[in-house]
């Protein structure tokens, strides 16, 4: 989510203004993850879009109140 928040327009969360977390699922395994998301990026768009609203209707950032200042490094 760092990442998000901060990505510049040469990024693609960038260039496409992704910084709102609006659905997410947990699993046990990242074996388990990785195939659940495969299946959700093959979805037709209405489906993603039904997913979202059906467990967040109103689309709030459910990243808001984290707390990502430990991913901030100083490069500059």
């Amino acid at each position: 989510m760092f990442e998000h928040k901060k990505a510049t327009h040469k990024t693609h969360a960038g260039y496409y203004n992704i910084k709102k977390l609006v659905y997410f699922e947990e699993h046990q395994w990242i074996q388990e993850a990785i195939r659940r998301e495969k299946t959700i990026k093959k979805w037709k768009r209405e489906w993603k879009i039904n997913i979202i609203t059906e467990n967040n209707p109103e689309w709030k950032d459910l990243s808001d109140g984290w707390d990502l200042s430990k991913f901030e490094t100083n490069k500059e």
